[in-house]
């Protein structure tokens, strides 16, 4: 290995992300694919090779405890599962203190966690904050593959808090809303005070649109991946950025200089 490359592990290489993920990293002059990793197999293992950088891809039921035996083997860690909370992410930020703390001067170690790696989204989510301001309501839908096992999407999640955020920011009240009775679900889940709707359909891979509207006028805010490799970009800029930046960073858009 070229001691200018990162050595870079994937778990949950056989996914359908996991394969994408490795075949951008064989492609990159600045990365080496050190590890393939699957459902059973030992990430401390990954202690005794060049990898420096692991990358989950998994499912949310495991992501966390994936996370930490990346850190116990001693490498900075992309994810892009989704499905954490508060209280997990909590517990990634103690446990990188602690491996942190014993390091002796090597360096820190660091976790960055984003809900969509598609520079677009990423912009998209951005750009929805900026505008939630200004507008009168606001909702989101998301729509993925029937394959995807979470709903709504992170990325949609991410996307509501972030205008709740901005509007509680600009002291905006509760959006107008006077339905009073409806099928469950007709208006989708809320998140902090945001509608937000999931369509799974067969064709789709991942998509989002975020409205926004006032009296006489409204703005839409789209998001299409069509193919996963529009992820690759953003899980290489993650990659090569991890390892310079200790802690906990949540969001590609931390390191897009937005």
């Amino acid at each position: 290995m070229d001691t200018n490359q990162i050595g870079v592990a994937v778990v949950g290489a056989q996914g359908r992300m996991g394969r994408t993920v490795c075949e951008a990293v064989e492609g990159a002059e600045d990365l080496e694919l050190a590890a393939r990793l699957d459902a059973g197999d030992d990430i401390t293992g990954l202690a005794s090779t060049v990898a420096s950088v692991g990358i989950d891809f998994t499912v949310p039921s495991v992501t966390e405890e994936n996370v930490h035996a990346l850190l116990d083997a001693g490498l900075h860690a992309v994810v892009g599962t989704t499905g954490w909370t508060e209280d997990s992410l909590g517990r990634v930020r103690e446990h990188l203190e602690q491996v942190n703390a014993d390091r002796d001067g090597n360096g820190g170690l660091g976790v960055l966690i984003a809900p969509n790696f598609a520079l677009s989204a990423v912009l998209a989510m951005h750009f929805a904050a900026q505008a939630a301001r200004f507008f009168e309501s606001a909702e989101v839908v998301e729509l993925h593959h029937p394959n995807k096992v979470d709903a709504p999407s992170g990325t949609a999640l991410t996307t509501a808090r972030h205008i709740a955020g901005a509007r509680g920011e600009a002291g905006l009240g509760p959006m107008p809303d006077a339905t009073e009775t409806q099928v469950d679900g007709a208006r989708g889940a809320v998140v902090d005070g945001v509608h937000v709707h999931a369509v799974r359909l067969r064709g789709l891979v991942a998509h989002e649109e975020i409205l926004l509207g006032n009296a006489g006028e409204q703005l839409t805010i789209r998001t299409d991946s069509f193919d996963r490799a529009s992820f690759m970009p953003g899980v290489l800029l993650a990659v090569r950025e991890v390892v310079r930046r200790p802690g906990l960073t949540l969001g590609l858009e931390n390191v897009l200089d937005l």
